[in-house]
């Protein structure tokens, strides 16, 4: 999992091939012709782009798993894990970065109780070397469309980290300990990977 590209991994080849596309017509009929082409290069850049972020140096800190708006913050009844749970809500930007990143530092695991179908969402489990449990949910996207999730069960993955990628953005939930102190409230803007939303608590 890339912790240095600028553009997400599903855009690497459609950029790619747009960028080479411009240039050979370019190259071939002159620059106005390219115009439609150079258009589109830039346009997929836009909706591919994967800007580094930096984390920031605060212990037990939950950072953002996306870039959008918190929706709610809540105490709740948690069904991944069968625990009440701060509950986070996060609603994507649609014209914002669609890389997800990973809130914690730890281990990636299957939560025991993951709803089934079609329409389900894709739920992580990461726990922290401290014991802290935290699920993170990536629903379907705008377009029905399903959340890529480049961790796999067992692997350990960094905070921060690019953990996924969801096309037009989506809503992001995250459950955390009940001990923990939400740093964020609703209507709140936050950055993935950089943005604190809480604070665990041993």
């Amino acid at each position: 999992m890339s912790r240095s590209s600028i553009i997400a991994r599903e855009g690497l080849l459609p950029v790619t091939v747009s960028v080479l596309a411009a240039v050979l017509v370019t190259q071939t009929l002159g620059l106005i012709p390219s115009l439609v082409f150079w258009l589109i290069a830039i346009a997929l850049l836009l909706v591919f782009r994967d800007p580094s972020r930096e984390i920031p140096a605060v212990p037990m800190a939950v950072v953002s798993p996306a870039d959008g708006r918190v929706i709610s913050t809540s105490m709740t009844d948690e069904p991944y894990l069968l625990r009440q749970s701060i509950h986070i809500i996060i609603q994507m930007n649609p014209y914002g970065v669609f890389s997800t990143r990973s809130p914690v530092e730890g281990k990636v695991l299957e939560p025991p109780n993951m709803p089934e179908g079609k329409s389900a969402p894709h739920g992580v489990w990461l726990q922290t070397d401290e014991g802290d449990n935290n699920v993170l949910v990536m629903n379907r996207g705008r377009l029905h469309n399903t959340p890529r999730c480049y961790a796999q069960f067992g692997e350990r993955i960094g905070q921060g980290q690019r953990c996924g990628f969801i096309h037009t953005g989506a809503q992001i939930e995250l459950y955390l300990p009940m001990n923990s102190r939400a740093a964020v409230s609703a209507g709140d803007y936050v950055k993935g990977g950089s943005d604190v939303v809480a604070t665990l608590v041993r």
